[in-house]
């Protein structure tokens, strides 16, 4: 089996330690990136559902200034917003290349994402259920965690399941620019030295990576369907 891939990806099996390390650093990023913004990006959804005009905190001037600040991220593309953001990446983490320099544009960059989507998972719950909630005397918090994220639950991890995809094209994207991961490795090996299988490899272990996340996501969405 070792002969045969020898002779097939060559360039692979000599570079196999540093592809397990673009593995781990990939996971890395996505891991503490996609945390931070899941945290962040649901409570900036949340805010902006119950913020909005007839919700159960209306309030118009925090809606509005929010929902211009995402849209003001939403609207830069990553690589300009990697590169728009470095004075802040270099202050918050010390440097901005690594995989430390990535996870602050990944988290600024995925954060508005995530906020968006679980502001349109929020807004298909029933106003019926909320309605009946209020009418037993549940105040604002008690709507938000008993009624809001459980009723929302499916579309919520439904929608955190393309956020993790996305985020790994991300922390690719951010490979590119020396940010570490399965990205760097393409670029560096891959492309810069003409490495085919080094290329394709790359490719395979993304889409396996990715597949799993799915089948895990949809997985999960069926089970929290009620």
């Amino acid at each position: 089996m070792s002969e045969f891939l020898a002779k097939i990806a060559p360039n692979l099996v000599n570079l196999y330690p540093e592809m397990i390390k673009a593995i781990f650093e990939t996971f890395y990023m996505v891991a503490v990136s996609g945390i931070i913004s899941t945290v962040a990006g649901t409570i900036m959804g949340i805010t902006l559902v119950v913020t909005q005009e007839g919700g159960i905190l209306e309030n118009r001037i925090i809606n509005s200034i929010l929902g211009k600040i995402i849209n003001i991220f939403r609207s830069i593309p990553f690589i300009i917003l990697l590169a728009a953001i470095i004075p802040l990446t270099r202050l918050l983490v010390g440097t901005t290349i690594g995989t430390k320099g990535a996870l602050v544009p990944l988290i600024f960059g995925c954060t508005p994402f995530i906020a968006r989507q679980i502001e349109s998972a929020l807004l298909e719950i029933d106003k019926g259920v909320i309605e009946a909630a209020q009418s037993m005397g549940s105040g604002p918090l008690g709507i938000i965690f008993r009624v809001m994220l459980l009723e929302g639950l499916p579309g919520i991890i439904h929608s955190l399941t393309i956020t993790i995809i996305s985020l790994i094209g991300l922390s690719a994207m951010a490979g590119t620019v020396g940010g570490g991961g399965l990205g760097d490795f393409a670029i560096r090996y891959g492309y810069q030295y003409f490495q085919t299988d080094i290329m394709v490899a790359t490719i395979i272990v993304l889409l396996i990576i990715v597949n799993i996340i799915q089948f895990v996501g949809d997985i999960l969405s069926k089970i929290t369907t009620h």
